[in-house]
């Protein structure tokens, strides 16, 4: 954070903390036991399948890792969206707000054509990291996002 500003300094990425922890855990625990059961598997067991039990477990943590792969990247050029399984990269003036109401599990932001898109990046299981991570990017938005209309203030 720029402490005279109070604005992050860019690039700036936000990714969800409790997600990611459970997801990667989850993976390395299921990788591990599937490996140590490959390894001790009876001799009637075949290379074949034990390679199979060992390639599970891998197939396993890949579809944890698109859980936990979602952040929201904030730069000078623009802001890139990245969930579990598109990237989405916008210009500033694309992004017109973002909102996370309450009980939502993420927040989404408004685009200039009238779409929203979900920010995955951010999520309400983080609790005060969310809010915070949700304020720092209104604040870049407020900056750096869609001019005004002429007239207003």
């Amino acid at each position: 954070m720029d402490e005279a500003s109070k604005r992050p300094v860019l690039p700036r990425t936000w990714r969800p903390r409790s997600v990611r922890w459970v997801a990667y855990g989850l993976a390395l625990l299921i990788v591990a036991t599937l490996t140590v059961l490959a390894v001790i598997m009876p001799g009637e067991w075949g290379p074949m399948d034990r390679f199979l039990m060992v390639g599970t477990g891998l197939v396993i943590a890949a579809a944890l890792h698109l859980l936990a792969r979602p952040r929201l990247v904030a730069a000078e050029e623009g802001v890139t969206v990245v969930n579990s399984i598109r990237t989405h990269v916008l210009s500033w003036a694309e992004v017109v707000d973002i909102r996370m109401p309450t009980g939502e599990p993420w927040p989404s932001v408004d685009l200039s054509d009238g779409t929203t898109l979900a920010v995955m990046g951010i999520q309400s299981a983080d609790g005060e990291l969310a809010r915070r991570g949700l304020a720092e990017f209104r604040a870049l938005l407020h900056d750096r996002g869609e001019a005004q209309e002429p007239g207003y203030s």
